[in-house]
């Protein structure tokens, strides 16, 4: 099977059910997207498919055969991650490539998305560490 990550194309050799989490991580070498909850409810997995975030850990091989997929360092050079670090938001950084890939999605939908839509578009990702104040500041303060 053929998958394209980051603009590269691959030739992927497992079975079409294999999840993409781990094509991603353990064919590709890409391990920014991370194994949090395993059932698709933490985000900490999140890629773009087509420009619309999925959870990698839960998604087959075989549903995004023929998509573009996206993940945190397909981001060369994207002022989002920058934003990130600036406003200091995040921790332990487990969340945070699921986070930003999500963020991504919004803000290329809605260029200049309001604190209530940004704090919407992020409820299927969990933070522990509790930096959503931070998070919520660096996406609104990338688009100011």
């Amino acid at each position: 099977m053929r998958l394209t990550v980051n603009d590269t194309d691959h030739a992927i050799d497992r079975d079409p059910d294999t999840p993409l989490l781990a094509v991603l991580r353990e064919d590709l070498g890409l391990t920014a997207a991370k194994f949090g909850c395993g059932i698709g409810l933490c985000g900490a997995c999140t890629v773009l498919a087509d420009d619309h975030p999925v959870h990698a850990c839960d998604t087959p091989m075989w549903a995004v055969r023929g998509k573009r997929i996206r993940t945190l360092e397909g981001l060369r050079d994207h002022p989002l991650p920058r934003a990130f670090v600036a406003e200091q938001a995040m921790q332990c950084g487990y969340c945070i490539a699921g986070i930003i890939m999500t963020s991504v999605a919004l803000t290329e939908r809605a260029p200049n998305p309001d604190e209530a839509t940004v704090r919407q578009a992020l409820d299927g990702n969990l933070c522990r560490c509790g930096a959503h104040n931070r998070i919520v500041r660096a996406i609104l303060a990338c688009h100011d």
